[in-house]
């Protein structure tokens, strides 16, 4: 179990948005704590500048589109972390499920099955922890060296770019006042990056751990026959099904709105960069090789954290037909 869900609950862990309360009243203490600095960064540090910013260079497309690529993900943020936090008791009675899946008595076959599941999770945990150190990797360092992924004029950065366009009360053009501001963004950034992709990552965690239950269900159900107290597996297996069936609802609860705001996030950044690109095309703007790609990176980002959650709903509609299936055949015989 601890294999299965280590890396999840830990980027949930650094960000405070692990559902499931510790036991321990100094660690559930520092749970509130990296969960209220999170917040305050995410808000008062890169979402109210980012979005002051918007307002002052409204009507210049180049630099409107530059803000919002980082600005529409923070307001997507925002709104995971505030579903996550507000169900943070329906989702912690899930945890409690996983847990007892992984603790009861179990066949091999469906120990295999679950550790297969497992390996899919840590495959997403992963690839989502790598996204967020090669965006860190080749952003902060290239700023370092006075490279910039980012349109710059002097309306947006008086003085050295920082990592987003925002504004900020302060003189960001002096030192040491713009080492600090760089510093909390890059700060700000990386729990805003583990706030959006460990909350995805979870939705994995949840859907496959139910596909694997769902395909143990489909094992039990297939060699039912063969059972001869009949009466008593069948019972046991209706209500695990139905205990699954409610989960899947709950999940469905958290996350649909999630979706929703992927599905816009993505439909805007697509066509804003679309425009952009075809404008550069057709009126020879200027527009280097290194911009074209981050926009296009970011484009290919968002559409894999919401083809994320298309394949793990189709996975589990694949794996109920299954059991709709046989339990069909069951009943008609």
């Amino acid at each position: 179990m601890e294999w299965a869900i280590g890396l999840n609950r830990c980027m949930l862990r650094i960000v405070g948005l692990w559902p499931q309360d510790s036991k321990n009243s100094r660690e559930a203490l520092l749970s509130k704590f990296r969960f209220l600095f999170n917040v305050i960064t995410l808000i008062f540090v890169l979402t109210i500048p980012a979005l002051v910013s918007l307002i002052r260079v409204w009507g210049d497309m180049m630099l409107m589109i530059d803000n919002l690529q980082y600005t529409l993900p923070l307001l997507i943020t925002l709104l995971k972390v505030s579903i996550v936090w507000y169900k943070k008791r329906a989702l912690s009675s899930l945890i409690d499920m996983i847990v007892r899946d992984w603790m009861r008595v179990k066949a091999k076959e469906e120990r295999r099955i679950m550790l297969k599941r497992a390996k899919n999770i840590r495959v997403l945990a992963l690839c989502g922890g790598v996204m967020i150190l090669f965006t860190l990797l080749i952003t902060i360092p290239s700023l370092l060296f006075g490279f910039t992924l980012r349109h710059v004029t002097n309306l947006t950065d008086p003085g050295k770019p920082l990592l987003i366009q925002a504004y900020y009360l302060h003189d960001v053009s002096k030192s040491p006042q713009f080492e600090l501001t760089f510093m909390i963004q890059a700060i700000a950034l990386t729990l805003s990056g583990l706030s959006y992709t460990g909350i995805d990552n979870f939705l994995g965690l949840l859907i496959l751990h139910i596909c694997g239950q769902m395909e143990n269900l489909h094992l039990r159900l297939l060699k039912l026959g063969n059972n001869p107290n009949f009466k008593a597996a069948l019972k046991f297996n209706v209500k695990d099904h139905v205990r699954l069936i409610r989960s899947i609802q709950v999940i469905d609860n958290i996350f649909d709105l999630m979706l929703l705001g992927l599905l816009f996030l993505f439909g805007i950044l697509f066509c804003l960069h679309g425009f952009l690109i075809i404008n550069v095309v057709n009126q020879g703007g200027h527009l280097s090789f290194m911009q074209l790609t981050s926009y296009i990176l970011a484009s290919v980002c968002v559409l894999m954290h919401m083809c994320l959650y298309c394949a793990v709903g189709e996975f589990l509609v694949v794996q109920v037909s299954k059991i709709i299936v046989i339990l069909m055949i069951v009943y008609t015989e």
